[in-house]
Order: C-alpha cells, then sequence, then structure tokens
C-alpha cells in the first residue's frame, strides 16, 4: 500500500537482504509482516525483535531523532518506550537509515483490551507528565525537534481553511463542519500558551499505545517527538471515551483555554488525515472522522 509519492516500498525480501548486509546473526530468523503506520513500514523479526522501515526521506529524518533520544529519555520514565538496538544504514537498494527495536507485547487500547477508562485516562496523564518534566538536555525547538505540533495553532490557519473546503466538496453535510470552523476559530483567538517548552511524544493516539492487563503499558512511535508548548499533545484524547478524556483532564488539571486549543489542535490533524489519506488509506481517514464527530458529539454536550 503505497501511501505517498515518494515512498521507498521496503518488502519482506529487502528487509532479508539488509540484515544479511549489517546484521547476519539475525538474517535467519523467523520474519513477519507487523503492520505499518504513515510513516513506517514493521515486521517483526523473531521473537524479539521489530524492524521498522520509514516510508520517505522525511521520515528517515524522524527515524534519525528517535535512534539518538529514546535511549536519552526512557530512564525518565515510568512506561516501556521502545529501545533501539540496530541503527541501520542506507544501501543502494533501500537509500535510508533504518531501525531494529526490543519487541514489546502488548495491544492496542479499545474496548475489549482496556479494563477502566478512568483509570487508563490517569495513567496516559501519568505518562504525559513525566515526559513534560523531563529535562530537555540541551534540545531546543530546531534540528528536527521543531515539529508545527508543538507550534502556533495560527500557522496552521491556511491548511486548516483548505482542509475544511476539502471536506465540504468531498462530504457536503455529512459532517457538520461550520461548527468545526467555529471551534478552530475560537481557539485561534485565544492568547498563545504561557507554559514552557517541552518534550512532547506528539501523537499519542490509539495506535501508539500497548496495554497488558486492562492497563496501559508502553508508548511507542516517536517519529513526532518534539520540544514546544504542550497543548497539541493532549489532541488524540477525542479518540478515547468520555470517561478517559474527563480523567485525564482532571489529572492533569487543565485550564479550559488549553484544553480550547488542544481541541483545535485535534481537528486541525484529523481534517488533515481525513484530506490526505481519503483514497490511499481508508482505514486512517475513517479514525480521523470518527475523532470529528467525537468533537462535535463532545462540543455539544452529547
Amino acid at each position: 500500500m503505497m501511501l505517498h509519492e515518494n515512498e521507498i516500498p521496503a518488502d519482506e525480501a529487502l528487509v532479508r537482504s539488509l540484515l544479511t548486509a549489517q546484521r547476519p546473526e539475525w538474517a535467519d530468523l523467523p520474519l513477519a509482516w507487523a503492520g505499518a503506520g504513515t510513516d513506517n513500514t514493521l515486521y517483526r523479526l523473531g521473537d524479539g525483535l521489530l524492524v521498522r522501515l520509514p516510508r520517505t526521506h522525511d521520515n528517515a529524518r524522524a527515524l534519525r531523532k528517535e535512534q539518538y533520544w529514546l535511549p536519552r529519555l526512557a530512564p525518565h520514565l515510568t512506561r516501556t518506550i521502545p529501545e533501539p538496538v540496530h541503527t541501520g544504514t542506507p544501501t543502494d537498494v533501500f537509500p535510508l537509515v533504518w531501525s531494529v527495536h526490543r519487541w514489546i507485547d502488548g495491544t492496542e487500547p479499545g474496548q475489549d483490551t482496556v479494563h477502566d477508562w478512568i483509570a487508563f485516562g490517569e495513567e496516559l496523564a501519568s505518562f504525559v507528565r513525566e515526559l513534560h518534566a523531563t529535562d530537555l538536555m540541551g534540545a531546543t525547538r530546531a534540528d528536527g525537534l521543531d515539529g508545527y505540533r508543538g507550534g502556533s495553532l495560527r500557522a496552521c490557519d491556511e491548511q486548516v481553511g483548505r482542509d475544511l473546503a476539502a471536506c465540504r466538496a468531498t462530504l457536503g453535510e455529512e459532517l457538520d463542519l461550520d461548527t468545526l470552523r467555529r471551534l478552530w476559530e475560537a481557539a485561534r483567538a485565544l492568547p498563545e500558551p504561557a507554559a514552557p517548552h517541552g518534550w512532547l511524544h506528539g501523537d499519542l493516539k490509539p495506535t501508539n499505545l500497548l496495554v497488558r492487563g486492562g492497563a496501559l503499558h508502553a508508548v511507542i512511535d516517536f517519529g513526532g517527538l518534539t520540544v514546544g508548548a504542550p497543548d497539541a499533545e493532549h489532541a488524540p484524547l477525542w479518540d478515547f471515551p468520555p470517561p478517559a478524556r474527563r480523567a485525564y483532564w482532571n489529572a492533569l488539571d487543565l485550564d479550559t483555554p488549553t484544553w480550547t486549543r488542544a481541541r483545535a489542535w485535534s481537528l486541525a490533524i484529523a481534517l488533515s488525515g481525513l484530506t490526505y489519506y481519503r483514497h490511499t488509506f481508508p482505514e486512517f481517514a475513517t479514525e480521523c472522522r470518527a475523532r470529528l464527530e467525537a468533537i462535535l458529539a463532545d462540543a455539544n454536550g452529547r
């Protein structure tokens, strides 16, 4: 499944060739496709390893960021995060860096895997509190850590306008786009956040979390790791049931302006995903639409 015009495909044969050339002791281990997101293709290697191959040159830059910062962040966090064990170098057949991580057992949070959504919201808030409090270790909003989700809503205004127009052209009245625009404009009119810059995971949606025994166990995929203002970190909360969202809000004691900006980030990201992946990745576009519907239901008190 090709998602991007500049994508570099990676199949099992290619992964075998990379392992044979760079880690021959792993080359004969069982290899199985383990999924793919918008940025990376994944293969499980043996029982204990995971191969991550970026789809594009931009995604490769995100992988380098993970390779450098994950070992430095891990000692400061209670929950498990990915552990890189090999930094793959580019080759003629795959001209991008790639990674091998330790495999982390767990399942995606959902109605069948989470026992208590209130507790889950509090657990996710605890992870966010730890990450945001972690020393920056000299990092700044530069050198790949300047992702737009740590910046200003106003910088995204034109893109949100284009995405709203595109959704109106394709969906018509299926979504209340007028309300989404009002929510965006209300947040954009607020003062910029006063909170200091800190570490942001950048994409705490369900597919980037793992649960065990009904509770949050691990946080994965730090390709969106950013240094910046914290509001966008809360955007994926509309992917979870309302009890988890309320528990998270209460645990972090977030004020109304922060929550308003977080909701605006949430709808901006969902509009972008719905527009960009509508035809190439319909499952992901469906997730984005569900988030927008949750935002509308929340705004209307349903």
